[in-house]
Parts: C-alpha cells; sequence; structure tokens
C-alpha cells in the first residue's frame, strides 16, 4: 500500500499571516508539487458557498453556517485533498477544521465535531498574535472586510481563545508561532519543524 501523503494545514484568526506562510512553504516545496487549498473554496461549488457565506452579505444562521463551511470543506476533500493524500502528494491547506471548531464551536457556541471522513493534518501550524492587529493588517492594505472579518472584536478574542484549547488539547499535531514575528522567521520556523516530517519522502 502506497504510503499517504502528508497533510498540513495553517490556522489562526482574521490577518494572522495564514495565507502568506501557505504560499511561501507551497513555494519552498515546489519540487514535490504541493496542492494548495483554501478554504472555504478550492472547487467549483465550495466557491460558490464561499461567495454565499462571506459576500453576498445574507444573513446567516449560525448552524446554516457552519454547515455551509462544512460542505464546502467536504467537497474540497473529495475532489482534491483525498485523492492527493492517497497519492502520496503534500497537501497545504489555508485553514482546515480547526477553523470551524474555533469559529462556529468557540465563538458561536455551537456543537461541533470532527466528521470521520475529515482526513486529520499531520501538522497544523497556529499563527498566534493579537486579535486588534490582525484586523489592521487587513485595514490597513485598505481591504474590504468579508462578513466574518466584520464580526466584533469580542467574536475574534473568542475565536483565538477556541484555538489556545485546540492546541493546548492536541500538543503533537499543533505548532504554535509567533504571528508577530517578520514572514520570513516565521517561515523558517516552520520549514524547521517540517523537516523531520519531510525527510525520505522523496
Amino acid at each position: 500500500m502506497a504510503k499517504r501523503g502528508l497533510f498540513i494545514t495553517f490556522e489562526g484568526t482574521e490577518g494572522s499571516g495564514k495565507t502568506t506562510q501557505a504560499e511561501l512553504l507551497g513555494e519552498w516545496l515546489t519540487k514535490r508539487d504541493p496542492v494548495l487549498v483554501r478554504e472555504p473554496g478550492g472547487t467549483e461549488l465550495s466557491e460558490q458557498i464561499r461567495d454565499v457565506l462571506l459576500y453576498r452579505g445574507l444573513e446567516i444562521d449560525p448552524e446554516a453556517e457552519m454547515y455551509l463551511f462544512m460542505a464546502a470543506r467536504r467537497q474540497l476533500i473529495a475532489e482534491v485533498i483525498a485523492p492527493a493524500l492517497a497519492a502520496g502528494q503534500v497537501v497545504i491547506a489555508d485553514r482546515y477544521h480547526d477553523s470551524t471548531l474555533a469559529y462556529q464551536g468557540g465563538a458561536r457556541g455551537l456543537a461541533t465535531v470532527w466528521p470521520d471522513t475529515f482526513p486529520r493534518p499531520d501538522i497544523t501550524f497556529l499563527l498566534e498574535g493579537p486579535v486588534e492587529a490582525g484586523i489592521g493588517r487587513h485595514e490597513d492594505a485598505g481591504r474590504s472586510k468579508d462578513r466574518m472579518e466584520r464580526e466584533s472584536i469580542e467574536f475574534h478574542r473568542k475565536v483565538a481563545e477556541a484555538y489556545d484549547r485546540l492546541a493546548a488539547a492536541d500538543p503533537k499535531r499543533f505548532v504554535r508561532l509567533d504571528a508577530t514575528g517578520s514572514r520570513d522567521k516565521i517561515q523558517f520556523e516552520v520549514r524547521d519543524h517540517l523537516k523531520p516530517h519531510l525527510e525520505g519522502a522523496d
């Protein structure tokens, strides 16, 4: 049986630098032909759900929101993540199911589960820093906020607290990173943590 690929995820509050770090890691691993995905999105259905969830300006019931995120994720797993892992590839995800546990579970107070059909990441990098700084980073860049980014600062603090609990409960999978460090410093830390996982994978 072929060895399963390596599944790497990046998590954190808004503006913590997840997307940047995922992209930099993808560039570093170019020779391995990594598969980069973002959530929600990555498939035709998932991108349409992303639009509904983040940009349509709709009032969405919290539980409906949770199931929409999970539906987008399941489609991404079926079309992209599971086949890539089965083929032995490296998959790098900009957010994954821990986001639902933190946002809908921690901040919205919903009961959350990890479905058996959702593959578990091998390693999850959690970028931690003041939530105000992350939100301010988006504002400084002149970006218009999506529906989740427009939530209150209290909401985003609850998300950060939930991530802290998730990382404490699963220290073997989570690697905590200081999001206030320089882009390059964080990336070198990511690479250092990954090297043992990548040895002998060629």
